[in-house]
């Protein structure tokens, strides 16, 4: 795929200036040209400007850098990981999803996956990790042109990695709270309720858990068949906002004898005011809520 000057400097966070100042004094990043002159840079030049501005904040110089080819900045960088003492690690780490995700690598997903794993606990690898990768790649799709692929493909397998988390689970003897999870209707980004159901089962509680888009008369029946001593939902994206006020008052009517928690942006806040619904603003705030 291809990337304007625009979209490319947003996701490496280098400069459009610099950029420039490279592509003309060491020809390092060079652009193809459209038709009318405009830069457009593909996604092997993305990976190489990743890598090239992780090695820059590492403390390398551009003049030296650009001397290397691209096996020689590879190692460059697997010697930082391995001998340096206050090597990067985030950006190592988010650098190297990306580029999985790029490259539909599996293979450097997984490798990547377990080294991270071995430097972070689980709520260091999703709040330092897997929440800044999905928000770096996600600058890839503002405007259609960017192919989506990428982004399911990286979702996909964190999905899998918080999964067998779960399942390395061994039955326990549950907290008698239960929760209920879901996403609402017309909303689809369910990595942050999986991991919320990991972290519950985790400190022992019984979860309920329904996925993403359900339908509110689904909630009904559940209310019926199961006592729910505490309801989790996100609502972040734009379709299911929409309907966000239908949501939470289906939520205060029917749910009347349970703890009702949402994740939502903080630019709609005041509409939970006048409900019962309690607003979770960080990962930490839910896991101080659970392990009380």
């Amino acid at each position: 795929m291809s990337y304007t000057i625009d979209q490319f400097s947003k996701i490496t966070g280098i400069s459009k200036l610099v950029l420039r100042t490279w592509e003309n004094r060491y020809q390092y990043l060079s652009a193809d040209r459209t038709n009318t002159n405009i830069r457009s840079y593909s996604d092997k030049l993305l990976v190489k400007a990743l890598k090239t501005k992780y090695l820059i904040d590492s403390g390398y110089k551009i003049s030296t850098i650009t001397k290397k080819n691209d096996n020689e900045i590879n190692n460059i960088i697997e010697d930082l990981r391995i001998h340096s003492a206050d090597y990067q690690s985030t950006d190592y780490y988010i650098n190297k999803l990306i580029e999985s995700g790029i490259d539909y690598n599996s293979k450097l997903f997984n490798k990547t996956y377990d080294q991270c794993m071995k430097d972070f606990d689980l709520i260091g690898f999703y709040t330092s990790i897997l929440l800044p990768t999905l928000s770096k790649i996600g600058l890839f799709w503002l405007t259609n042109r960017i192919n989506p692929g990428q982004e399911h493909f990286l979702s996909e397998m964190f999905k899998q990695k918080i999964y067998s988390e779960i399942d390395k689970i061994s039955n326990q003897n549950h907290n008698s709270n239960t929760w209920l999870l879901f996403l609402p209707p017309d909303e689809y980004h369910e990595i942050g309720l999986l991991f919320s159901r990991l972290l519950l089962l985790k400190n022992s509680y019984d979860v309920v858990y329904l996925g993403a888009n359900v339908p509110l008369s689904a909630l009904s029946q559940v209310a019926i068949s199961k006592e729910i001593n505490n309801v989790l939902f996100f609502s972040i994206s734009n379709f299911s906002k929409i309907k966000i006020k239908k949501t939470i008052n289906f939520l205060d009517s029917e749910f009347k004898n349970s703890s009702i928690y949402a994740v939502h942006s903080s630019d709609s806040k005041d509409l939970f005011k006048k409900s019962k619904i309690n607003v979770i603003s960080s990962i930490q705030q839910f896991v101080q809520l659970i392990s009380n």
